[in-house]
């Protein structure tokens, strides 16, 4: 069995409830009280998929405005990119093409996108359609997932998506920057709702860089 260790960046602007998802799919937990990420906060994840053991290194970026000089410095490197807006806010979503922007710049190997709606608990005051999103993924050749931090909806399922396509471009891309690992073996927990996939470490944080905090909302 191989292993191979991924970096996966979370973008997105302040309030999208970047740091919500995280700690939702990575802890299994979610509060209300979360304050704004400074800078960006680390998180690991260790799971098995078909015949791949995967380590996520899962990077959380502040969305103020004022470190967005710095988010360079935590994307570099990254083999994939999970691209969060909240589908409540209109200039949420218009503001991840300035982040795909940012992404091209300053990575020059493949990298998988996944972009990602959140907070679809509150559908019903919604600016921003499925079909209107989803033509944007296609558009940069991103997949597409919605997902509610708060009801832990769609999340496990967005990280699986990821993690699926990250084998793909390891088995197929030797300039994707993928690399084997020696991961120990640790006993495993099968998931209920992802066929093929289980985890190998509980949900937990592991790290962090700079602090503890995250974007808020659900």
């Amino acid at each position: 069995m191989k292993s191979i260790e991924a970096k996966v960046v979370v973008l997105g602007s302040q309030g999208v409830g970047k740091t919500s998802v995280v700690i939702r799919y990575v802890g299994g937990m979610f509060s209300k009280a979360v304050s704004p990420t400074i800078g960006a906060s680390f998180f690991t994840y260790k799971m098995t998929l078909d015949n791949y053991r995967i380590k996520l290194q899962v990077w959380d970026t502040a969305g103020q405005e004022r470190f967005r000089s710095m988010a360079p410095m935590y994307y570099r490197k990254a083999n994939a990119a999970m691209l969060i807006y909240d589908m409540t806010s209109a200039d949420s979503f218009y503001d991840i093409k300035d982040w795909v922007s940012e992404l091209k710049k300053n990575i020059d190997t493949p990298i998988v996108m996944c972009l990602v709606g959140n907070k679809n608990d509150l559908s019903d005051i919604r600016e921003v359609s499925t079909e209107d999103a989803m033509e944007y993924a296609s558009s940069i050749g991103a997949l597409y997932c919605e997902t509610s931090a708060l009801k832990n909806t769609g999340i496990d399922d967005a990280f699986l998506q990821v993690a699926q396509q990250l084998v793909k471009l390891y088995e197929t891309s030797p300039n994707s920057g993928l690399h084997t690992i020696d991961l120990q073996d640790n006993s495993s927990r099968p998931t209920s709702s992802s066929p093929g996939m289980k985890v190998d470490s509980p949900k937990k944080q592991t790290a962090q860089s700079t602090n503890s905090g995250g974007g808020c909302g659900c």
